[in-house]
Formats: C-alpha cells, sequence, structure tokens
C-alpha cells in the first residue's frame, strides 16, 4: 500500500472524529512513513511498519473523549431554518422528555450494576471481619477455660475465611468485567457516532 492510499484510508476511518483531530494524526503518521523511509524502508515497508488503518484507528478513538466526538456529530452543518426551529421547538415535550427517560433508565441500570459489585464486596468484607472475629473469639474463650466454645469459634474462623477468600476471587473478576464491560461500551457508543456520520 502506498502512502497516499494509507492516509486516504486513515482519513476515511477517522471520519467523524473533528477535523482538526483527523488533520493531526493525518500528519503525525505521514512524518512517521517518511521518517521510516529515510531510514532506508521502501514506501510500502514503511507503510507497513506505521501499522493497520484498522487498528489506528480503534486506538485513536479509544483515546477521543466521547464528549468531543458527541460534539462534533451535533454541530449543525448548516443554519437552522424558522419552521425547523419551530418545529424543534413544538415537538421538545416528547423528544427532550424520551431522551431524558432514556439516560435515566441506562444510568440506574449502570448504578444497579455498581451496587450489586459494592454488595458483593461488602459480603467479602464481612467474611474477613469475621474470620478475624472467630479467631478473636477462640483465644478468649480459650484463656477463659471453655476449650470447647474456643474450637467451634475457631472452626467457624476458619470457615469464614475459606468464604472470603472464594469471594474475594468472585469480586475481584466482577469488578473487572464490569470495567471491561464500561469501556466497550464507551467505545461502542463512539464507533455509533463515527458510523453516523460517515453514512
Amino acid at each position: 500500500m502506498s502512502k497516499q492510499e494509507f492516509l486516504a484510508q486513515l482519513r476515511k476511518g477517522l471520519h467523524g472524529l473533528p477535523q482538526d483531530d483527523i488533520e493531526e494524526r493525518l500528519t503525525f503518521y505521514s512524518e512517521m512513513i517518511e521518517d521510516r523511509m529515510e531510514e532506508g524502508l521502501s514506501e510500502e515497508e514503511a507503510v507497513s511498519a506505521v501499522g493497520t488503518v484498522q487498528d489506528i484507528v480503534a486506538q485513536t478513538v479509544a483515546e477521543t473523549p466521547l464528549t468531543k466526538i458527541a460534539k462534533e456529530r451535533i454541530k449543525p452543518k448548516r443554519r437552522l431554518s424558522t419552521t425547523e426551529i419551530v418545529l424543534l421547538a413544538l415537538g421538545s415535550p416528547i423528544w427532550l422528555s424520551l431522551g431524558i427517560a432514556a439516560v435515566a433508565v441506562i444510568l440506574s441500570l449502570y448504578v444497579s450494576l455498581w451496587a450489586v459489585i459494592i454488595s458483593l464486596w461488602s459480603v467479602f468484607a464481612s467474611f474477613a471481619a469475621c474470620s478475624v472475629g472467630g479467631v478473636l473469639a477462640c483465644i478468649v474463650f480459650a484463656v477463659g477455660g471453655n476449650g470447647g466454645s474456643g474450637v467451634a469459634m475457631l472452626a467457624a474462623g476458619l470457615v469464614c475465611a475459606g468464604l472470603a477468600i472464594f469471594t474475594f476471587y468472585g469480586c475481584h473478576a466482577t469488578t473487572k468485567g464490569a470495567l471491561i464491560l464500561t469501556k466497550k461500551t464507551v467505545i461502542w457508543i463512539k464507533n455509533c457516532f463515527i458510523k453516523k456520520e460517515v453514512a
């Protein structure tokens, strides 16, 4: 692939991002290809050494804040006519309330997800505290001369310690999964804005 073909594909892939960001990326990769050609690589080798267009686009989209992409997407391409402004104003009770309701539902689902995760971490903390309490109660009962109760408390403490270890791994995996889900959702939303712009 030639440098010009690469830059043309990159421009097409980045379509929908702010124009300044697109130009900055194109300049950066153009200079990178030229530097590699000065080091003795052919044009095709220099282009392939930079990476694939898809990887560069994915990385750029992931690094660009969602607000910046959304702002670029909703920026009017032309002035609205008086009729369009009147229709927007008259329809605002419907589209504005539907938009607020959609945002509220999505936000409540996200908050509910994290509430479940916080509850799981609370269960872990409870098991950990009970395991420590069981060992301390064992010592108190043993010093007080009540060995049978001390052994029972030690057993309960060890069971709680095992459950704490078990729940720790579950909580850790759940938290990691929620963070990955959040990141992928944000990237998906960004890609939706960009794909709508291309179409």
